[in-house]
Order: structure tokens, then C-alpha cells, then sequence
């Protein structure tokens, strides 16, 4: 494959966000869930990643805000775990809570800057496609070190829905100024990322991080990101120019 591009997802592949609302969670259930044993607290951990009620996935469809989608699991999340409901003025406190312990909690994924650093060493562009909004991603990006080396190239804000939609995709690579058949997606998701991407004509990989050792044929499968750039057949050089 003679790849001239790589867009990235950010949560869960360049970022640990997993880590980061698993934080979050076990912030908000010690404050409103005191009665949960540490079994049950990381029941709610699990609750909250599932997203049961789909919530999620309707906010990158543009069915919810993001607003609305944050206060709909959180009351699912009290009703299923016994927690008290919550009015405007207590979602407010829950709210505040919940984002200053992700935001605190937001880190690298392990082997991201050593991938951005292969791929451009290849001199590949690099971009971002995210099912959240720009500000957002901006905020996490400038948290980890990467505002300066990951563009957010595409998010939900701009065409008001997200992936697997191809028009996100191809929009990525449009800002980018490659084909499709050019271009290569790497992301944690199985149907929305590596799949999306595929049926958009890029070429999917999907990063295994949750370890689940599936192994679609449909898609290129990574258990880390230190088995991107093999898989993308890369001509990585080093600065000498001599390949590596």
C-alpha cells in the first residue's frame, strides 16, 4: 500500500480516555453512590462505557446535544445503580464534578507519541476524524502535548454528525488533499471506526485496545499501536534517510 495520509480517532487510540472516565465515574459514584462496594462501583465503570441506552451513539448520529447525551446517562446510571435522581440543580454539581475528574484524568494512550513519530518520519500527513466536538478534542490534545502535532481535521460540529457516516471520513480526507484510496483510518471501534472507514474507501485498521482478539477479515487488525505502521506497509525512513 503506498499510503500518503493516516487520520486518526483520538479517544481510545492517541488518548487513554477509558482511563479517564473510569476516574470520572468512580468520582461521581463515591459522591452520589456512597452505598456501592468497590465490585458494584466498577459495575457503574463498565454501565457507563456499554452506554446501555445508546445515548452516545444517537449524539453522533445529531440526534442529541452533548449536553443531553452526558445528563441521559448519567440519570440511567443513577436509576440502574440506586443512585438519588437528579434535578437541574444537582445534574449541575454531578456535571461539574464528573468534568473536572476527566479532565484531570486525561492522558496519553501508551505508544501514540511513538507512532505520530513513525509516521512522520514516513511524511505522511496526519489528521484527526472525532465523533466529539472540536473544542473539546482542542482541550484534549493541548492536555497530552499533541495540539501541535494532530490537527482535529473533522469533527461532529462540522457537518453536525459523525462516524461511521462516509461523509466524515471523506471530508477528513478532503482537508487533507488525498483520495480515499490514499488514506488510512486508525481507530479503537470496530463498526464505527475501521469498518466506517473501509466502506468510505479508506483503508480500515482497527486497534484491538480492550484486547478483545477478534480478528475480522474485513479490516486490518492491531492489538497496539506499535503494530500500525507494519500493517500499513509504511516505508518509514530515519532522519538519516536511510530506511529503518
Amino acid at each position: 500500500m503506498a499510503m500518503r495520509a493516516v487520520l486518526l480517532d483520538l479517544d481510545d487510540t492517541l488518548l487513554d480516555t477509558r482511563a479517564a472516565f473510569g476516574v470520572a465515574v468512580r468520582h461521581v459514584v463515591g459522591e452520589w453512590m456512597p452505598h456501592l462496594d468497590g465490585a458494584r462501583a466498577e459495575e457503574a465503570v463498565l454501565h457507563w462505557a456499554q452506554d446501555p441506552g445508546g445515548y452516545f451513539r444517537a449524539y453522533t448520529r445529531g440526534e442529541h446535544s452533548f449536553v443531553d447525551q452526558r445528563r441521559l446517562r448519567a440519570a440511567q446510571l443513577h436509576a440502574t445503580f440506586g443512585g438519588p435522581p437528579l434535578d437541574e440543580a444537582a445534574h449541575q454539581v454531578w456535571e461539574i464534578g464528573y468534568e473536572a475528574a476527566f479532565r484531570a484524568a486525561w492522558r496519553l494512550a501508551p505508544g501514540a507519541v511513538e507512532l505520530l513519530d513513525r509516521l512522520e518520519r514516513a511524511e505522511l500527513a496526519i489528521g484527526a476524524v472525532t465523533n466529539m466536538e472540536r473544542r473539546y478534542q482542542e482541550d484534549k490534545l493541548v492536555a497530552v502535548g499533541l495540539a501541535d502535532r494532530v490537527p482535529v481535521l473533522v469533527a461532529i460540529d462540522d457537518l453536525g454528525f459523525g462516524k461511521p457516516d462516509p461523509r466524515a471520513f471523506a471530508l477528513g480526507c478532503a482537508r487533507l488533499g488525498v483520495l480515499a484510496e490514499d488514506a488510512a483510518y486508525v481507530g479503537d471501534e470496530l463498526d464505527v471506526d475501521a469498518r466506517g472507514a473501509v466502506a468510505a474507501g479508506l483503508t480500515g485498521v482497527w486497534l484491538d485496545v480492550h484486547r478483545t482478539g477478534a480478528c475480522p477479515r474485513d479490516v486490518l487488525v492491531a492489538r497496539s499501536l506499535a503494530d500500525v505502521p507494519a500493517l500499513l506497509g509504511l516505508s518509514v525512513r530515519s532522519v538519516s534517510g536511510h530506511p529503518e
